[in-house]
């Protein structure tokens, strides 16, 4: 229930009171399996947002969870709270924001991260280094984010080391240039940002949100691939 907003033994105890129903706090803290301080505390905080409520019967008080749904009018209410809130958010983060910056993404979630701001972008997408890394490292990742490509119609222009196998749609083109060595980093250039994957032991990605420098590798990117090898007939599956 974390994503409600309760604490880890807040939502202990609530479970315990859904379970037992009405109860007193020591049969609480031992259904939660939680000491009775704690119990106490979680029943206090549960009790200030009005998800838990209790009566008095003599000296000692019984409490008792209150319907479930609660959870769903408090997220409703903070959906709509946000709702009013991000506009004038995002207005003030555009203002803020610097033109251009740097951020690096770790590991296989940074690399589908950057990956998705390509599928996301709807821009043209320029690739240069590319070993088929992504098909080897990410193989169901990789038929995915070509899928969404596909889908988005979102054009990529490949260049690609001599002898490496490489098949053709409507939409991936590929021109050949003649390198010997493997590239362990993949360039890719989009709209206004440039991406290169480093396929090290974890990955990395390093994003350049910067137009200037994006249209820089475009230019170079252009240049290389009009003195390129056309796409030679035959090759095989990989991107």
């Amino acid at each position: 229930m974390g994503s409600c907003g309760l604490s880890r033994n807040e939502s202990k105890v609530y479970r315990a009171l859904v379970r037992c129903g009405s109860s007193k706090a020591g049969k609480i803290a031992k259904e939660a399996a939680i000491d009775r301080t704690s119990a106490y505390n979680s029943l206090k905080s549960l009790m200030e947002r009005g998800f838990v409520s209790y009566v008095t019967i003599g000296s000692t008080k019984w409490f008792q969870a209150s319907d479930p749904r609660v959870f769903r009018d408090e997220l409703s209410a903070k959906m709509e709270e946000l709702s009013e809130l991000l506009p004038a958010l995002e207005r003030e983060y555009a203002s803020t924001k610097l033109p251009s910056n740097v951020r690096l993404y770790k590991g296989v979630r940074g690399v589908k991260t950057v990956l998705e701001m390509i599928v996301n972008s709807g821009k043209p997408n320029r690739v240069f280094g590319s070993e088929n890394q992504l098909d080897e490292f990410m193989p169901a990742f990789s038929a995915k984010f070509k899928a969404q490509l596909e889908k988005r119609r979102i054009p990529t222009m490949n260049l690609v080391r001599e002898g490496r196998p490489f098949r053709q749609t409507r939409l991936r083109q590929a021109r050949f240039v003649p390198l010997k060595t493997e590239s362990p980093a993949v360039t890719n250039i989009f709209g206004k940002k440039i991406v290169i994957i480093v396929w090290s032991d974890p990955p990395e990605a390093i994003l350049i949100d910067n137009e200037t420098a994006a249209d820089a590798y475009k230019e170079y990117f252009d240049f290389m691939w009009q003195n390129a090898k056309p796409q030679k007939a035959g090759g095989g599956a990989k991107f």
